[in-house]
């Protein structure tokens, strides 16, 4: 079976290929830049380089492919104009889906984000929770979900809709400052750390994303894809203090300074296309709870998450201290 993964430089796009190449799938990624994708060829991906806003890119891409992964994506940066979150995570889904069908490809699947369904109210949410982003990223993602599917609707190809929760693994900087904090013993909680964390070990969102690929019943469907367990923020941090063999923290602070000072930075910093040193969305790690049920998914994928919280986390603080970023 000949393949094409987007995103396959970033962290869980390169986790998905590789997968798939180890199962003798005949692996195509697209990538921006070819300097990065040392490692895919390593794994015996072909690479084929160009950019996801480029027609003629794509076309050529999903040229003898038969199952298309779309998790390339614009995540968050700061000084990034709407109109390019729309550009990639809108626009160029359709295009994708478009020269997808008319090259004769069989399945498109688009990797989303639980994050559009926002904060949930009456955890664990499925796919059916209502549908609340809340922030450009989110907005995109969602719209992008809906051109995709429209225009499959249009092409007569099949489309499959994945929503992960936090990914994380050896090779993600995005949860390092978690770590890092917790195993140097400088962790602050904000509020009082009840709400709900749901975290996906990478390898288990990779396998996931192929069985939406793979399977016949995918097609069509929208499937949540998050580990086996939900705990809450007190308690992840507790089972990274100990795979880290420190004393968990204790020390929480009220929430409200901190999102006012975010708000601050941010109308400081963005404006000038400079980092702020605190975004409202970190706030909001510590007060938007996240826990969702994957009975869909167990059920009609079959998918099972293999590797425990503990076990990842102990992985993951592995890869970092390795790399000496922690």
């Amino acid at each position: 079976m000949r393949v094409l993964v987007t995103g396959a430089t970033g962290f869980t796009g390169s986790y998905l290929a590789k997968t798939l190449a180890a199962r003798r799938c005949q692996v195509r990624a697209l990538v921006r830049d070819p300097a990065r994708a040392a490692g895919l060829r390593d794994a015996g991906v072909e690479v084929a380089v160009g950019d996801l806003k480029d027609r003629s890119a794509l076309r050529a891409a999903v040229d003898g492919v038969h199952i298309v992964y779309n998790v390339a994506a614009m995540y968050r940066q700061v000084g990034v104009a709407e109109s390019e979150y729309r550009a990639v995570n809108v626009d160029a889904v359709r295009a994708l889906v478009q020269v997808s069908a008319e090259a004769g490809v069989t399945r498109v699947v688009q990797c989303s984000t639980v994050g559009v369904h926002g904060d949930v109210e009456h955890p664990p949410a499925n796919e059916d929770a209502p549908l609340r982003p809340g922030d450009v990223y989110q907005r995109s993602k969602l719209e992008g979900e809906q051109a995709g599917r429209d225009a499959a609707g249009r092409a007569g190809i099949e489309y499959t809709v994945a929503r992960p929760t936090g990914i994380y693994g050896p090779g993600d900087r995005r949860l390092l400052k978690l770590f890092r904090g917790v195993a140097h013993r400088r962790f602050v909680t904000l509020g009082s750390g009840e709400i709900f964390y749901h975290l996906t070990f990478v390898t288990d969102v990779a396998e996931g994303l192929r069985l939406c690929g793979e399977l016949p019943g995918a097609a069509g469907g929208t499937f949540i894809l998050a580990g086996e367990e939900v705990t809450t923020l007190n308690q992840l941090v507790s089972t990274i203090a100990h795979e880290s063999g420190v004393t968990p923290p204790w020390l929480h602070m009220p929430v409200w300074p901190f999102w006012l000072a975010g708000a601050l930075c941010e109308a400081l910093c963005v404006p000038l296309r400079i980092e702020p040193p605190l975004y409202r969305r970190r706030v909001d790690f510590f007060t938007k709870s996240r826990a969702f049920d994957i009975s869909h998914a167990r059920k009609e994928l079959g998918f099972a998450p293999a590797v425990s919280l503990a076990e990842g986390i102990r992985r993951t603080l592995a890869w970092y201290r390795e790399h000496r970023w922690i």
